[in-house]
């Protein structure tokens, strides 16, 4: 019992330590991806970072300040509105990244690259780099992310509904102070920054999902685990029209396994019926897991039913 405690402790900690090193990495690539790109540019951002940014052309307020301090009512609603410990993270993040955007100040100094559609481009991806690392150990970093869950928590509606909404706002006061170019490259920098944060989230190891509706699907199902070595699933199925029972086989594979599907099922049965659709992610032994044996096949009765171990 005593080992077990101090084995639940030590992944208790390390998955602390890898949560908070999360955070710290993002907010640092994010921030530096503002000061570096956007800052020189005169292009914001959204949220709350992009309301500090707007003053900070204005007066010179130090973003990271300005941040923080717009930061503490929302923080404060949260506490009372959303609890303690969904608040406590928030201000851990929000904290890290208002340091890190004063820490990183001193990147304006430099112009990476002097043409406006290439610092929207290059500040999108770096920015959901960084927020997207941040989202995926499930940190936050404050701002009109608070406003959307409490939105969403007492009034149902769609929290990137109400952030997008809110950053609109901004982008038409940018356009009022700055003039219409500069904010509408700033939304093309907000495009590209929620595109990479959502692939980031989601992982880079995209595959694809394969159903394939045949009557020789043991056959087709035994050359992909052979000619493959991927593990195949029956699911059990029944024409609306023929009220025939069949199986249908369920597979993942990577993109480049694809045409080798097709091809193996096309040759079994050249009146297959395939349906292949985007996976975002997908976990297990094979994928995010290495296999620790080779896949082999089992057949047993009642049914022909096949098992792969």
């Amino acid at each position: 019992m005593i080992r077990r405690r101090r084995i639940i402790r030590a992944r208790t900690l390390k998955h602390k330590i890898m949560h908070y090193a999360g955070i710290t990495l993002g907010c640092l690539i994010a921030s530096s991806s503002i000061n570096l790109f956007l800052v020189p540019s005169h292009l914001l951002t959204g949220g709350v970072t992009g309301v500090a940014i707007i003053f900070y052309y204005l007066a010179d307020l130090p973003i990271g300040i300005q941040t923080l301090v717009y930061n503490v009512p929302l923080l404060l609603a949260a506490w009372k509105l959303m609890g303690k410990k969904y608040t406590i993270d928030i201000v851990i993040g929000t904290v890290l990244f208002s340091l890190c955007l004063d820490a990183t100040r001193f990147l304006n100094g430099y112009l990476p690259v002097d043409d406006l559609m290439l610092a929207a481009i290059f500040g999108g991806v770096f920015n959901g780099i960084g927020y997207g690392i941040v989202f995926r150990v499930d940190g936050s970093t404050g701002g009109f992310d608070i406003i959307g869950a409490i939105v969403k928590k007492y009034y149902s509606l769609h929290m990137g509904g109400v952030i997008f909404g809110a950053n609109c706002l901004i982008m038409l006061v940018a356009a009022f102070l700055f003039g219409v170019a500069p904010a509408m490259f700033t939304l093309i920098s907000m495009f590209i920054n929620a595109t990479v944060t959502d692939r980031v989230i989601a992982g880079f190891n995209s595959r694809k999902a394969v159903l394939i509706v045949s009557e020789k699907a043991e056959e087709i199902a035994e050359e992909i685990i052979v000619e493959l070595g991927r593990g195949v699933t029956f699911l059990h199925g029944q024409g609306a029209f023929t009220h025939r029972e069949r199986d249908v086989i369920f597979v993942a594979v990577k993109l480049t396994q694809v045409a080798k599907v097709k091809r193996i099922a096309n040759e079994v049965d050249s009146n297959a019926f395939m349906i292949i659709m985007s996976a975002n992610e997908v976990m297990g032994r094979g994928f995010s897991k290495p296999a620790s044996r080779p896949v082999s096949m089992v057949i047993h009765e009642p049914g022909n039913r096949i098992e792969y171990k």
